[in-house]
């Protein structure tokens, strides 16, 4: 990235993280992403305040293990990064921002198989049920991101394990759920929203 570039990111994502909940502790601003919060003398991140986002988090360091999305807002603790997750941790160790997406320009298509085979359909609003919409499985075996950022679900209702989905990353292909995340252990996904900016 050029100076002329960094400038022009300054600002578009800001978020500060704390060592301990409700903004505790020592805290730190970052504009760029973080591939360990441990190098910087943390030993965890236990609350956050996105000035400007959106970001993914990770449980482990190198953007490894379960995934959180953190829009805009605070996130006085746990609880508040997980949601209605069945999986929580209490802690996250890394974390970069989404620079591809668009709440307004955001689509994306599921296919019934991996390799992008079988019934694809295309979205472009929220699903709290893929289901309810028309979505005959509770798997979604493959996904090509075309335009924006996503989060899946792993239940409907936007509960369960957090999945991301970008058009920058991967080229916005997932052939297979491996590819979902490092924490991706099945290809269930129950409910999908696009990402607010």
């Amino acid at each position: 990235m050029n100076p002329q570039q960094e400038l022009e990111q300054r600002g578009k994502f800001r978020m500060t993280v704390f060592e301990e909940e409700f903004f505790q502790g020592k805290s730190c601003e970052f504009m760029f992403e973080c591939q360990n919060i441990l190098d910087r003398d943390f030993r965890k991140i236990r609350s956050i305040k996105v000035e400007n986002g959106p970001w993914v988090g990770y449980e482990y360091p190198e953007f490894q293990g379960q995934q959180f999305i953190l829009e805009k807002g605070d996130y006085p603790c746990y609880q508040a990064w997980s949601g209605n997750s069945s999986y929580r941790t209490e802690h996250m160790l890394s974390f970069r921002p989404i620079k591809c997406a668009n709440h307004s320009d955001s689509k994306i298509t599921l296919y019934e198989c991996e390799d992008f085979m079988g019934h694809k359909f295309e979205m472009c609003e929220d699903y709290p049920s893929l289901q309810a919409m028309g979505w005959c499985s509770k798997e979604v075996p493959s996904i090509k991101v075309n335009s924006g950022a996503w989060v899946g679900y792993q239940f409907p209702g936007y509960r369960g394990y957090q999945y991301i989905f970008e058009r920058d990353r991967r080229q916005g292909e997932y052939r297979c759920y491996n590819e979902f995340g490092t924490q991706a252990h099945t290809n269930q996904i129950q409910s999908m929203r696009r990402i607010q900016q």
